[in-house]
């Protein structure tokens, strides 16, 4: 059991020197140390500066607009003889006609007055029936607003660097990488990958 012991740590300890190696290696070729990524596209004496993160800047000042359609809205149409008393006046005086028309002496004057208050009742609901089912339709502008979608687009990044022991941020129009070359320290002028 100490051998299975013995071979895991070592293996640990050989993997913990991997890493630091590594690294050092990117450490070096982020100050302008010599390396395979720092001779590569730079000018000679090109300073890099090693990018410590890249925050994308979303566009969120998409502001709400107003959405507009046309909706056809149907509605009753305005009653002009609320009771229905044209109706009943018409249905009375076609009844009381009819019930003229039928028998003679006095059931003549009953068949008229039944006629009359019959054909009453019956303009009064045709009226009535009438008037409810009026329907008018009209177009009317509907308008809402909404909120737009913002932070969908990403419109620039922030870079933090590192360099000389010094953290500084710069705002740039695209992800540098692991490194941004610097001049005097300050200001990153190119990346470099």
């Amino acid at each position: 059991m100490s051998r299975l012991v013995i071979s895991a740590l070592n293996l640990g300890l050989g993997a913990v020197l991997a890493v630091g190696l590594t690294a050092c290696n990117r450490d070096a070729n982020a100050d302008g140390g010599v390396g395979g990524m720092a001779s590569q596209s730079a000018p000679a004496g090109a300073k890099f500066a090693r990018v410590v993160s890249v925050t994308p800047v979303r566009d969120t000042a998409s502001a709400p607009r107003q959405e507009c359609h046309d909706e056809v809205v149907t509605h009753r149409a305005p009653v002009k003889d609320e009771h229905q008393i044209a109706g009943t006046a018409i249905g009375a005086v076609a009844g009381g006609l009819l019930g003229n028309q039928i028998g003679g002496g006095k059931g003549r004057t009953l068949a008229t007055v039944a006629g009359a208050v019959g054909g009453g009742y019956a303009g009064h609901e045709i009226q009535k029936n009438r008037q409810e089912n009026n329907m008018v339709s009209s177009t009317q502008r509907r308008c809402t607003t909404v909120q737009g979608k913002g932070g969908d687009k990403v419109v620039a990044y922030d870079v933090a660097y590192e360099y000389n022991g010094v953290t500084r941020t710069i705002r740039m129009d695209h992800d540098p990488g692991d490194r941004v070359q610097v001049q005097e320290g300050v200001v990153a002028v190119s990346d470099a990958h």
